[in-house]
């Protein structure tokens, strides 16, 4: 379908440019942005993709990544019912939604696929998804994420003064996006058209779902032996929380910082203090608790770090089409055109129409999206409302038809039921938060 959108905005915008006598702006805008996507966009990228994934490096190898599945542990029998209490699919979900919280995307993706193998395992009706299957692929769509390291990396690239400013919004839509997705895959799966197959014999839920040949690397390589904390390690963690914790009530009540501003209110100078701090606390704290627990630090996170370049090398092509495709859209006068169709229902839900392209291209495409996101900071400036909303938008929501295609085709489920459904009702959720949200914070 990307194929078609994308090929769809390269000749819509050529005819579009020739009836409105653009083709000159649009000729110059695409090769603008074609040196764009290398020169100010990929570049910058790779040092900070390089920075984030050594940070997250030193979370794996310290074992945080596993302490947080294992807090998580109770939810996971309330949201999955049907899953034996200590059954292997509980321990890969955890895992795979703790990697997703901290944004490690290259380990949750192996992790979600040992996750939706486990669940076929349990599976009565081979090719049928089951309701465990359907929530957790809900779940990964609305996945409560920590920090939106992507979009901040974009931000950062463009020189904004606040790159960590969505942090904040992007937590609560995802909060809300999280919610919203546990609740719709489980009010959609008692609809009748719905429902599973009543008849499943003992001879299929023995056989299990057919699994197709899938590698699943280890998302961490041998667990190194880890150093028991002592006293004092436990009292430097404990400093330096409190230390945090000082200058998050400083800015709550207005003792430090443009982000503590009386007029505004206390629940907007508490989201922007937790946008300000989380980052810095996250730097401080991963390298300090993987060194406590005898990690060598500098060492895990150049291994880690060296998978910057590859990233930015994979993501280019993309980013290249779809700077140049929106590019060319916009400069024909494609937003305008759509803003007079749509702009009276737009403006009632209070959704920008600039938007629409990453609102249609994110479920479709994380590398898409993030050519469109890119073009629209390009646009609107890194400080722009506009930026922050999409910003937020595009670190709320996830590729909701990639993650149920190479998740179902793993285990050879056809018939996904309301899997797609609850997909798309979580995006919607988590794109019209993202709007209102930093339409309330940032003006």
């Amino acid at each position: 379908m990307l194929n078609w959108i994308w090929l769809g905005m390269l000749l819509g915008s050529v005819l579009l440019a020739g009836c409105t006598g653009r083709l000159e702006v649009l000729t110059a805008r695409a090769l603008e942005l074609a040196r764009v996507a290398v020169m100010e966009v990929a570049l910058p990228l790779v040092g900070l993709l390089a920075l984030w994934l050594g940070i997250l490096r030193l979370a794996e190898r310290a074992g945080l990544i596993r302490a947080l599945a294992a807090l998580l542990q109770p939810l996971m029998r309330r949201l999955f019912p049907d899953v034996p209490a200590g059954d292997p699919a509980l321990g890969a979900m955890i895992m795979n939604m703790a990697a997703n919280m901290l944004g490690l995307g290259n380990a949750a993706t192996p992790l979600g696929l040992r996750a939706m193998q486990e669940l076929a395992r349990l599976n009565p009706n081979p090719g049928t998804a089951s309701n465990a299957m359907c929530t957790f692929l809900a779940i990964n769509t609305g996945s409560l994420q920590l920090i939106p390291v992507t979009a901040i990396s974009v931000l950062a690239a463009h020189q904004a003064r606040e790159p960590t400013a969505i942090v904040g919004t992007a937590l609560v839509a995802t909060f809300c996006s999280a919610l919203t997705a546990v609740t719709a895959a489980r009010l959609l799966e008692r609809l009748p058209w719905f429902r599973i197959p009543t008849e499943s014999s003992p001879q299929s839920r023995l056989k299990g779902a057919p699994i197709a040949a899938v590698e699943i690397p280890s998302a961490q390589g041998p667990v190194p032996e880890l150093r028991p904390l002592t006293r004092w390690a436990r009292g430097a963690l404990t400093l330096l929380a409190l230390f945090f914790l000082g200058l998050f009530l400083a800015h709550l009540w207005g003792g430090a910082g443009p982000i503590s501003h009386a007029e505004h209110p206390w629940a907007v100078r508490g989201l922007r203090a937790v946008s300000l701090l989380s980052v810095p606390f996250l730097l401080a704290f991963f390298p300090l608790y993987a060194a406590l627990r005898g990690v060598r630090v500098y060492e895990e996170f150049v291994r880690g770090a060296r998978q910057g370049l590859r990233v930015a090398v994979r993501i280019l092509p993309y980013l290249v089409a779809m700077l140049v495709a929106v590019g060319m859209f916009r400069a024909a006068g494609g937003v305008e055109w759509l803003t007079r169709i749509l702009g009276p229902i737009l403006a009632w839900l209070g959704f920008p129409p600039e938007l629409l392209p990453l609102a249609l291209v994110r479920p479709l495409s994380g590398s898409g999206a993030l050519g469109v996101f890119t073009e629209l900071v390009q646009t609107h400036g890194p400080d722009s409302l506009l930026a922050r909303m999409a910003g937020t938008l595009y670190g709320s929501t996830e590729t909701t038809f990639y993650v149920l295609a190479v998740y179902f085709g793993a285990v050879g489920v056809n018939r996904i039921r309301h899997a797609l459904w609850a997909g798309m009702i979580t995006d919607l959720v988590a794109m019209f938060t993202s709007v209102w949200l930093c339409r309330w914070m940032f003006t």
